[in-house]
């Protein structure tokens, strides 16, 4: 079942003649996909060596050592995060490592049915015109009804991907930061309530005081409100911006008063040392920084990284910005995500979990006809396919001596992102979707 198919059953479930029944055939279907999941996990050996970090650095904030001083497993990995993380990670020392592991995995399990559940949310949600009312009050997008049976039928394959994959490897905590991410993001539910409203933008503060990288999406909220705000006034995206950064602030500073030397160090000297993460090269990292390393045939490519990511960030936040302001909060969302990556010092390929959004968005929202269908099918291959790991890859440096073939193998979670910013960006600058959006303002 493609995902184009994944998202006309969508589409159709909720008018099903026989709703438990299909709910429980998902079910049935979903728990298989995960039992052998599991099982294909164990017998690969994965070691969830990420996890066993966490649960060091959690070890070293209770034993009152120096965290940025801290080298974890046999392959003496070192803390990347920032403080406030290894707080959050001090009750991962309670059990034991096998207990770990597999709660680790059941959770990410979990964590994957509800980021697919908000995902079909975000991109089947009406697509509402900003207002041309004087209120000031903006409309929320109407709430998609999405079967449970339809995530299920999704979480049963979106599992398999590479990114998923490697971080139940991993043991990783990306599933944990999108869904905090997108519980923001995602339209109104009809069952919260203004309070639990009031507070949307805490997820992405959170998010970003753990791992810096979701910051982006703060950014994006705060252009999206400021833009807004020539015709409104203060309205929900600045809410949700400022709702971030006081969330961000507020927990850094927590951190700061309880670990105040490991703060230091954060924040005057580690946050700058891109090379703490690991190799620019690594197959593994799909950033622009990685890519230009390759192609350049380096450990450092020096000033065409910032210069590149500049580009990348102005480009992809101007569609991300544009998309929101044609009530295309998933375009937005989508854009926002694949700038976040691609700028980043180091993105792994675990990281780019958005990849079911993106595929999700493209398959609903991206178009008509065969060609959003051709678009979500490609890039669902490139997620599925492992291409990266075809590349000789590991100890030695392989990455540094690439032809072209292995190059562009190596470079297609880049290369996929750039190609979803272009097409954001063509469908508002084409015959009528620029003026639409300024017009809109």
């Amino acid at each position: 079942m493609t995902v184009p198919v994944l998202v006309r059953f969508v589409r159709n479930s909720g008018r099903s003649a026989a709703p438990y029944r299909s709910l429980l055939i998902a079910g049935a279907v979903c728990l298989a996909s995960f039992a052998a999941f599991w099982i294909a996990q164990r017998a690969a050996g994965v070691s969830m060596i990420d996890l066993r970090v966490y649960r060091a650095e959690g070890l070293t904030v209770l034993e009152g050592r120096d965290l940025y001083a801290m080298r974890a497993t046999a392959a003496r990995l070192p803390t990347t995060y920032p403080p406030f993380a290894a707080l959050l990670f001090t009750p991962l020392t309670l059990p034991s490592v096998p207990v770990l592991r597999t709660l680790a995995t059941a959770g990410n399990l979990l964590l994957l049915v509800v980021f697919v559940r908000l995902s079909l949310r975000l991109v089947l949600q009406g697509k509402t015109p900003p207002p041309k009312e004087e209120t000031g009050k903006e409309k929320e997008p109407e709430e998609a009804a999405v079967p449970w049976a339809a995530t299920l039928w999704v979480a049963a394959f979106a599992v398999w991907c590479e990114p998923v994959w490697t971080t139940l490897r991993y043991g990783q905590i990306n599933l944990l930061l999108a869904v905090a991410v997108l519980w923001d993001l995602c339209p109104k539910d009809p069952g919260d309530t203004a309070r639990g409203r009031r507070w949307a933008g805490a997820g992405i503060g959170l998010a970003a005081a753990v791992k810096l990288t979701p910051a982006l999406f703060a950014v994006l909220l705060l252009l999206i409100g400021v833009v807004r705000a020539r015709r409104a006034g203060w309205n929900p995206w600045l809410r949700q911006a400022a709702t971030a950064g006081g969330v961000f602030a507020g927990t850094t500073l927590l951190a700061a008063a309880l670990l105040p030397g490991d703060s230091r160090r954060y924040w005057t000297g580690v946050v700058f040392e891109a090379a703490r993460a690991g190799r620019a090269e690594d197959t593994a990292n799909q950033s622009l920084r990685g890519v230009l390393a390759r192609l350049l045939h380096t450990t450092d490519p020096g000033l065409w990284w910032p210069v590149a990511a500049v580009v990348v960030a102005g480009a992809g936040l101007t569609a991300a910005v544009l998309a929101a302001l044609r009530g295309e909060r998933a375009g937005a969302v989508a854009a926002c995500a694949a700038t976040a990556l691609l700028i980043s010092p180091v993105s792994w390929s675990h990281h780019w979990v958005w990849c079911v959004p993106v595929v999700l968005f493209l398959a609903a929202r991206g178009g008509t006809g065969h060609g959003a269908t051709g678009w979500a099918a490609a890039f669902w291959l490139v997620f599925c396919s492992y291409a990266l790991w075809w590349v000789p890859h590991g100890s030695g440096a392989p990455e540094l001596a690439q032809g072209a073939t292995e190059m562009t193998l190596s470079a297609l979670y880049p290369l996929t992102a750039l190609a979803l910013i272009c097409r954001l960006l063509g469908k508002t600058v084409g015959a009528r979707g620029y003026g639409q959006a300024v017009a809109n303002e």
